[in-house]
């Protein structure tokens, strides 16, 4: 069995293509399906040498961006880039990977499948892109609920609602830190840096420092005017057919006071809808 597995993976997938997959007028009879190396070279811009010796195995350290370009002649999907890189050792850079703002039915499904968690999507930019019903609830002292970073250093209510406030605070620029750090031409985040910047100086100062921070688990201390204080905890998960999306949930721990208050905050908000039917 061959150790060239790097190799391997680049000449099933170049197998795999035919001309008219990527645009490339086929001349002459192939003695062998998919696309000719020096095709996917000139699609990649690399040297037709440097590719050959990559299949053979001859070279084992091309460079990440290499790998990008690659990625972007072989037509593959996030899933097979990240795997391209692993083979070679690398991180993939994702900058050339398409991002959506719009959520799918069947994320939205999933979130309305928590009535006793508040559940909302973020992207990037921590814009929040749509929510449940106990999610809206929950960030109602917010006008608007739009950007969790701007709610949080631009809106009087931020410093009220999150009672550890400077933790937020840092959290918050960490991840916009990390976000710009994989996609630092991203027209929004740039806008919402520059908003946030012009306006907030512990934003400023917190940016600066260049700490980053991805947003996993962690817990969050609230003080809501409707019910009082939450003790809530979160987890986040990426959504795999939406890059740079997260699925962000809140929840309180079963039977603790703060489960009770979250309950009665999603009561409170029902009421209303239910009374305009």
């Amino acid at each position: 069995m061959t150790d060239n597995h790097l190799g391997e993976f680049l000449r099933a997938r170049r197998a795999g293509l035919r001309p008219e997959d990527v645009g490339v007028a086929s001349h002459g009879v192939r003695r062998v399906p998919g696309l000719r190396r020096a095709e996917i070279a000139v699609l990649a811009g690399v040297n037709v040498d440097y590719y050959t010796r990559l299949e053979q195995g001859r070279e084992r350290h091309p460079s990440p961006q290499l790998l990008d370009a690659l990625g972007r002649a072989l037509r593959l999907d996030p899933d097979a880039r990240a795997h391209l890189h692993q083979l070679a050792g690398t991180v993939p850079s994702d900058q050339f990977t398409a991002t959506t703002d719009g959520v799918g039915p069947a994320l939205r499904q999933l979130m309305d499948g928590f009535p006793g968690a508040a559940a909302f999507v973020v992207n990037r930019s921590l814009d929040i892109l749509a929510g449940n019903a106990l999610a809206q609830a929950l960030h109602s002292p917010f006008e608007p609920a739009d950007n969790l970073a701007r709610m949080t250093f631009l809106d009087p209510a931020g410093r009220q609602f999150y009672t550890r406030w400077s933790r937020t605070a840092r959290a918050t620029v960490g991840h916009l830190r990390q976000a710009a750090g994989r996609d630092p031409a991203n027209p929004r985040l740039r806008e919402l840096v520059r908003t946030l910047t012009d306006h907030s100086a512990d934003f400023t100062r917190l940016w600066n420092a260049h700490a980053v921070r991805g947003k996993s688990q962690d817990a969050k201390h609230l003080l809501h005017p409707d019910v009082g204080p939450l003790t809530l905890t979160y987890q986040a998960f990426d959504v795999r057919d939406a890059p740079g999306q997260q699925l962000v949930i809140y929840q309180a721990e079963s039977g603790s006071s703060s489960a009770q208050a979250l309950d009665l905050l999603g009561s409170l908000h029902a009421t209303p809808e239910r009374a305009a039917l």
